[in-house]
């Protein structure tokens, strides 16, 4: 068993310490050996990665991010993961969540041990074989992938309800998950920060395509999910386009997300923390991908994102770029407004140590994106279809209110007395 830093390790070692690491491209990483190998890094540079992170206006960083190499003590299979606190212990929150679902996810896989004679970690319920025969069943490894990920999210989630040292009543955070296999992506979303494609189209022109939906409140499932559970979903007349979530009987604590971990003021009403999976099938055309909160996604379009990342003079340097690009964004675009946390997790899949064996069907082509979860993927804004593929082609819209900053994910905090009460 591997992919993670134990929580030992972290004790240890200090999530905040620094030290070298062999074969670092950029200084100051942050990492920590893992078992069988592997390792998970919090920040800095890692040849196929280049992660980044800068505080915002608000007061202390509530983002945080993770990439484990090697997970499930497989080479060449990387996971990755940002996570964007929100609440007065957001940043706690965020963190709890970056040390602790790996691990999670890599006793999950590991209780889904097969039957001998096959391999859990690595090729999922896969059966080994010779060189010659198939080696993956698709149905049952992306099954049990995507089962890993659903019980890990929700066993976590009800862990951090039980934890006393860390108040989650109104306070929790987004995640999303890339976990590379192969030329497989698995994609795990919770809440609003995004995961973006950089390829090339049949003109070999670089474009977006975006891998998660923004889950919104207002979108059509989600709002049947809150209404259907009591919830109420509304946007106050300051922001009309940015909808919350708000109690029964009583206008707090306005989240401004349909999925997250924490935030147990609005668990029985239809808050949830099953992430919405999907999964993407890798070529040659595909070069990079991109994890952001949405202290990016606020100011920058996907296009724009892409674009900065490709332009970076070397790789170590990419998620800085643009998390510079975006604070100077925020600056002339809303000169008014606080500066929201940014962080950054670029994954470049062209790298020696990703790329082997990427599949192409002559073309560079590949078919749509085969989707995990029964929801379809949609438009925060419109409500409307978005299917994968369609980004580059389509007209690109993103979700930053014009004079208005998106930066607070919390309206008001309830009646501390009887939510308190509530979670005795």
């Amino acid at each position: 068993m591997g992919g993670c830093c134990s929580r030992d390790d972290v004790r240890e070692e200090g999530l905040g310490s620094r030290r070298q690491v062999d074969g670092e491209e950029a200084g100051n990483a942050v990492a920590c050996r893992c078992q069988e190998g592997s390792r998970a890094r919090l920040e800095g540079s890692r040849g196929f990665a280049s992660m980044f992170t800068q505080q915002g206006l608000k007061g202390v960083n509530q983002d945080a991010m993770v990439l484990v190499e090697d997970f499930g003590g497989v080479k060449g299979t990387v996971l990755c993961g940002i996570f964007d606190g929100h609440g007065p212990y957001g940043h706690k929150v965020a963190a709890h969540v970056r040390d602790n679902l790996p691990h999670k996810l890599d006793l999950h896989l590991t209780s889904m041990s097969p039957p001998r004679g096959h391999r859990i970690h690595g090729d999922t319920s896969i059966e080994c074989r010779g060189k010659d025969e198939p080696r993956v069943d698709d149905d049952r490894f992306f099954c049990s992938w995507k089962d890993a990920f659903t019980d890990a999210f929700e066993e976590l989630d009800k862990e951090l309800g039980l934890n006393t040292s860390i108040d989650c009543i109104c306070s929790g955070t987004t995640a999303v998950c890339v976990m590379k296999h192969r030329e497989n992506l698995l994609i795990a979303n919770l809440g609003d920060s995004r995961a973006v494609l950089g390829t090339r189209d049949e003109k070999n022109k670089l474009v977006p395509i975006q891998l998660t939906v923004d889950l919104k409140p207002n979108l059509p499932g989600e709002a049947e999910r809150i209404n259907s559970c009591q919830g109420r979903v509304f946007a106050l007349k300051e922001e009309p386009d940015l909808h919350r979530i708000w109690l029964p009987d009583d206008d707090c604590p306005g989240l401004a997300m349909a999925r997250a971990f924490g935030d147990f003021c609005l668990k029985d009403y239809g808050l949830i923390s099953t992430p919405q999976l999907s999964s993407w099938k890798l070529t040659e055309k595909d070069e990079f991908v991109i994890l952001a909160t949405d202290g990016i996604w606020d100011v920058l379009s996907n296009k724009q994102v892409v674009k900065t990342v490709s332009s970076a003079r070397t790789r170590s340097e990419a998620a800085k770029l643009l998390v510079h690009r975006a604070v100077r964004t925020w600056k002339t675009r809303y000169p008014t407004s606080k500066v929201d946390d940014c962080a950054v997790v670029c994954i470049f899949l062209n790298h020696p140590c990703l790329s082997s064996a990427l599949p192409s069907d002559g073309c560079g082509r590949r078919g749509p994106a085969r989707e995990l979860s029964s929801e379809s993927f949609k438009s925060a804004r419109s409500g409307g279809c978005s299917e994968p593929g369609v980004e580059g082609e389509r007209k690109e819209e993103w979700t930053a209110l014009e004079g208005v900053s998106r930066v607070n994910s919390l309206v008001r905090m309830p009646r501390f007395a009887g939510v308190l009460g509530w979670r005795r």
